[in-house]
């Protein structure tokens, strides 16, 4: 990761993340342990994507699929009581939404490359019938 890579992913932590995380932890209705690994999703020369793509890849589609499952009491409290971290990375080569979501030991995993960012209502449902089958 090169230095246009770093300041967008610092520009990105310090301004933009934030207040996805508080999205994400009001549509769950507590707070989420979200683990970002920056360093996976960053690619060289495209840190000009970051801004518009990064919450369209990851955070949106989480922060809907929640509201989803949080719509009643039922799913609240089994979103509560199995998950305990959600993982956002980039280690896999997945193009697709129909393979970035992954739920195993409590842990939500989403591994999305950079391409397909406007497929956001395709994660999110992908998301939503993932965390179906393990709550």
């Amino acid at each position: 990761m090169g230095l246009a890579e770093r300041r967008a992913t610092k520009e990105f932590q310090d301004n933009h993340f934030p207040a996805h995380k508080a999205a994400i932890d009001r549509a769950a209705g507590f707070e989420v342990e979200l683990e970002v690994r920056w360093e996976t999703l960053a690619r060289d020369g495209m840190a000009h994507l970051y801004l518009e793509s990064w919450p369209k890849l990851y955070f949106i589609p989480v922060e809907r699929a929640f509201k989803d499952i949080c719509r009643d009491e039922l799913g609240r409290d089994a979103l509560r009581a199995q998950l305990k971290k959600v993982r956002v990375q980039s280690t896999n080569g997945n193009f697709t939404a129909d393979y970035w979501s992954h739920f195993e030991n409590g842990v939500l995993t989403l591994e999305q490359e950079l391409s397909n960012v406007d497929d956001v209502e395709a994660r999110t449902k992908c998301l939503i019938a993932t965390l179906e089958r393990a709550l």
